[in-house]
């Protein structure tokens, strides 16, 4: 049986599905397989959630964009999957992280709008480069809520702890 270490990154200790072929699970110790096997399906960990989890996850950031496309508030989508997942530590988490990177962005934002309209300065520029690079952030912290990862975004005041 092939170790997991060897045919690509690391993989953390944990359940995973039996790679002899024989149906159910055998536990990874971190470097190499136990004895342990289990018909059933384990407890989930970070890098094992369970699909609707991390879709709840994932969605917790997509919606910030379909939440600025719709009301201009990028904050609302995750506001709501924060309200409606507390219960769900995965997708609370993330849910909170969107929420308040997305609390900073409008911060951000309306300085940079005030400074356009007020100072008359070219920030145009600024501007685009602060969307594109909020919308890259999104991304990465979609995919990462995907795989089943916790992330946390670089610039973020922490509104909601």
């Amino acid at each position: 049986m092939a170790s997991p270490g060897r045919s690509g990154p690391r993989r953390a200790a944990g359940w995973y599905p039996d790679e002899s072929g024989a149906a159910g699970w055998r536990y990874w110790d971190g470097a190499r397989w136990t004895e342990a096997q289990s018909a059933a399906i384990p407890p989930a960990g970070p890098h094992l959630q369970r699909d609707d989890i991390r879709s709840w996850a994932l969605a917790a950031h997509l919606c910030a964009i379909l939440s600025i496309l719709t009301t201009g508030l990028s904050f609302v989508g995750p506001l709501i999957a924060y309200l409606a997942n507390r219960d769900k530590p995965f997708v609370r988490d993330h849910a909170r992280e969107a929420l308040n990177f997305n609390l900073s962005f409008l911060l951000v934002l309306v300085a940079v709008l005030l400074g356009l309209l007020l100072a008359d300065l070219p920030l145009t520029a600024v501007l685009i480069a602060l969307v594109s690079g909020w919308l890259l952030l999104v991304c990465a912290a979609a995919i990462k809520a995907g795989q089943g990862e916790d992330f946390r975004y670089p610039i973020s005041i922490r509104f909601v702890r």
